[in-house]
C-alpha cells in the first residue's frame, strides 16, 4: 500500500490496539486474495533513525506472521506507537498474533 486513500480506508476497518503498535485491517471486497500491508510511524515517535528502526521491526513481524495468520483479500496497516521501539521483539510478535486473532472475530 502506498496511496494515502488506502491508509484512510483501512482506518474505517477493524482495529486492534496493542502497547507497541495498532493493527488496522479492512477487507477490500474486490475478489482478490492478495494481502496488502502498510506501515506508518509518526514524527511523534522520534527522529528519522528511530522511525525507520520501528518500521524495520514492523516489517520483520509482518513477514513472519502475516503469511499464515493474515486475512486474505484484506489491507493490513501497522501503526508504530511510542513504546514499540523499546519493547522486546518476542513481545511484539506475541502482540501481533493476539491482534490478528482479535480482528479475525
Amino acid at each position: 500500500m502506498q496511496v494515502r486513500r488506502d491508509f484512510l480506508a483501512a482506518n474505517a476497518g477493524k482495529r486492534a490496539p496493542m502497547p507497541g503498535f495498532v493493527l488496522l485491517v479492512r477487507d477490500r471486497q474486490d475478489g482478490s486474495p492478495d494481502m496488502r500491508i502498510g506501515y506508518t510511524v509518526t514524527k511523534k515517535i522520534g527522529n528519522a533513525v528511530i522511525r525507520n528502526r520501528m518500521k524495520r521491526r514492523l516489517r520483520a513481524l509482518a513477514r513472519e506472521l502475516l503469511p499464515e495468520r493474515g486475512i486474505r483479500g484484506a489491507d493490513h496497516v501497522l501503526i508504530g506507537r511510542n513504546g514499540g521501539i523499546e519493547r522486546d521483539y518476542a513481545q511484539l510478535r506475541t502482540e501481533l498474533a493476539k491482534a490478528l486473532a482479535k480482528v479475525m472475530r
